[in-house]
């Protein structure tokens, strides 16, 4: 939060306010803690906080309204995306290091400099041999965007910054369905490494029943389970009612689970593989290969989700939300990806 540039000095923070917990050396830092329910309620005693302390942002080369309206909801006005009185941006694209460089103490964005780390990926002379099929991704892409399926590694472009891993042709199917495990990590800090794990997540259902035939391999709709690619099926379903977990191509990741064990499935151990798949931690193991130096923009001295109150201490600039896609073998116990 931040002290408005041109007017009074703040009030002190309300001790009690259900958008404020303290923490820190006696308690002194404040954190904004955002409630979903807001957008439904509308409750003017939320807003307080952002409106006595005239917090604002800005949303630049995306749409995202729910953002939008869960921050107008707490009471933070929306500027000009051009403008530099804001406390948050919220944007779709990597920012440039003069723009990080740019940010003061009472501003932060949803991005960490740099983290589209993925290198060029060849199939090198030792898997030319094995039989694929591959699966072939550009770096720094999202939603499925120019994904494709190949059976052999001299189908692969070497002009392209690409990734290939080995598809993994034995998932678990519900329904002969092919679905994904979406798990949301929010990284706060590189240096110290600080990751929350969000206790819910998505299960998402491709629309065309799975075949391993090569006949089949170019079908998005059968091998992806990315809902931006499914969404412009014929065969998609969606469920508007936000009571209902388990009808249509998304479910809550807990419906999935109770549907699983109505099957007889392991529902501990598959938990424990999507919390420590292969016995490790695979979000920090992951997390923590994408480390950088992050000294240029002092993104490294995020301690938690804080943004500043009146001047009294700092905080780090940026946060990012991370989303993880895990599958499950049809293997006993299910093993993840």
């Amino acid at each position: 939060m931040r002290r408005g540039r041109g007017g009074r000095r703040d009030s002190p923070l309300p001790s009690e306010h259900p958008c404020i917990t303290w923490t820190g050396g006696f308690r002194r830092i404040p954190i904004l803690v955002f409630h979903a329910e807001a957008i439904l309620t509308k409750d003017s005693y939320t807003r307080l906080i952002g409106e006595r302390y005239r917090l604002a942002f800005k949303i630049v080369k995306t749409d995202s309204r729910l953002v939008r309206s869960i921050l107008s909801a707490h009471g933070f006005r929306e500027v000009h995306p051009s403008s530099n009185e804001y406390n948050l941006m919220w944007t779709g694209s990597h920012l440039k290091p003069y723009v990080l460089r740019s940010l003061t103490d009472i501003q932060k964005v949803n991005h960490f400099p740099s983290q589209s780390l993925l290198r060029r990926m060849i199939l090198g002379n030792s898997y030319s041999k094995d039989r694929g099929p591959w699966i072939v991704k550009p770096v720094a892409s999202s939603r499925g965007r120019g994904v494709y399926l190949i059976n052999s590694p001299n189908q692969i472009s070497l002009e392209e910054n690409i990734l290939v891993s080995r598809y993994i042709n034995n998932p678990l199917l519900i329904d002969d369905f092919k679905f994904d495990v979406r798990l949301y990590v929010l990284v706060t800090s590189y240096d110290p490494l600080v990751i929350y794990l969000y206790e819910e997540g998505l299960a998402r259902f491709a629309t065309v029943r799975y075949d391993q035939g090569a006949k089949n391999i170019k079908n998005q709709f059968m091998h992806l389970t990315n809902y931006s690619v499914n969404k412009k099926s014929g065969d998609y379903v969606s469920c508007d009612d936000p009571e209902v977990e388990d009808y249509g191509n998304k479910w809550s990741m807990s419906a999935m689970l109770r549907y699983l064990k109505q099957e007889g499935k392991d529902t501990t151990a598959v938990v424990l593989n999507l919390a420590l798949p292969r016995e490790e931690d695979m979000t920090l193991k992951y997390v923590d290969e994408k480390r950088i130096d992050l000294s240029s923009s002092r993104a490294h001295q995020a301690s938690g989700l804080v943004i500043r109150v009146s001047g009294f201490f700092s905080v780090c600039k940026s946060t990012s939300v991370y989303g993880y896609k895990m599958f499950l073998t049809r293997k006993k116990p299910a093993r993840c990806w």
